[in-house]
């Protein structure tokens, strides 16, 4: 089998489910020794929170130890550690083995997330002011603690990648306050990382998922991957839902790119990125949410939402000129 990130170091801060799983396994198959971190450990779970059902974070089944095996069982190196992203003192540690076990660090994929039990469907006057502030505690700050002690050991190599892991391909207002800052906060974050590490050569990249078919995701809609098809009649946009190992692809295809750095600074999809480098999903197929989305109406809505966001700092005459052309089109 082919690996071409033979000999890399790679930290996967979140995977011990979900995407951030999909993601260490594929890099560990690609050849990169990987790291997985996350709270949920055989020894030890969080806290318990807030959550209900399979988003209930403490009760998940899942840990970084079973990531790790599952990277092993499948030709793979791992090495399991639990840690809190919001502690400094956990991440300077998980930092400090790094070096002492590898002396460098290729590929970071920021995949902490945490945020499903926190949000609320209620407008942000009404939203758990603590619920709300967790997230962004959960969600970003994590991120910038983790990159800000992990990045000087990535500069130490000759190249390499760092990965943003959001929601949603655009800038449209994700449905709630708290949710909307964390997902569009991490690709301001990519964005500004890149300027930074820009003449450093390490690139810094923003991803996302489609409808992805995570752990609790099954749960939630009572299948198993075996069976997730069933699923649909419940949703019908199942139907292009993607495994976590799809956007594990699209890291891993990103990590072996040798021009790689050319894609600095700029927000990526798994559909778009399958389209460029050719992966598959895990039974051969190729889901494409953003085309799915594009048809359907919350996808129109959506690039609405996005082009509204983009005219926040357009010249109100220059507006008025768009607008008038779109009428005269219509």
């Amino acid at each position: 089998m082919r690996r071409p990130l033979e000999g890399k170091v790679a930290l996967v801060a979140g995977a011990t489910r979900g995407a951030g799983r999909g993601i260490a396994l594929e890099l560990g198959l690609a050849g990169a020794h990987v790291y997985c971190t996350g709270r949920s450990s055989r020894e030890r779970t969080p806290a318990p929170g807030p959550g209900k059902g399979p988003f209930d974070l403490a009760h998940r089944p899942e840990t970084i130890e079973e990531t790790a095996e599952l990277v092993r069982a499948a030709g793979g190196s791992a090495t399991p550690m639990r840690v809190d992203h919001g502690s400094i003192e956990e991440v300077e540690a998980l930092v400090g083995r790094i070096d002492r076990e590898r002396g460098h660090l290729d590929v970071l994929v920021n995949d902490v997330w945490g945020g499903d039990e926190l949000s609320e469907e209620k407008p942000f006057w009404e939203h758990d002011l603590d619920k709300g502030l967790l997230m962004l505690e959960r969600a970003v700050h994590t991120h910038i603690i983790t990159s800000r002690h992990a990045v000087p050991l990535v500069l130490r190599g000759k190249g390499g990648l760092v990965v943003e892991v959001t929601d949603g391909a655009a800038m449209y207002y994700r449905g709630n306050v708290f949710y909307d800052l964390a997902k569009a906060g991490v690709i301001r974050l990519a964005f500004a990382m890149s300027e930074e590490l820009r003449d450093r050569g390490v690139a810094v990249v923003a991803l996302t998922p489609g409808f992805l078919r995570s752990e609790a995701m099954l749960e939630y809609f009572g299948v198993t991957e075996g069976t997730w098809r069933d699923g649909v009649a419940k949703d019908p946009n199942f139907a292009v839902s993607e495994t976590p190992r799809y956007v594990g692809r699209a890291v891993a295809a990103l990590a072996a790119d040798p021009q790689v750095r050319l894609r600095s600074g700029r927000g990526f999809s798994t559909w778009q990125l399958q389209a460029e480098y050719g992966f598959t999903d895990v039974d051969g197929s190729s889901p494409d949410w953003g085309a799915h989305a594009a048809a359907s109406g919350f996808g129109r809505e959506q690039a609405e939402s996005d082009r509204r966001f983009r005219e926040m700092f357009v010249p109100a005459p220059a507006r008025r000129r768009r607008r008038k052309r779109r009428k005269g089109r219509k």
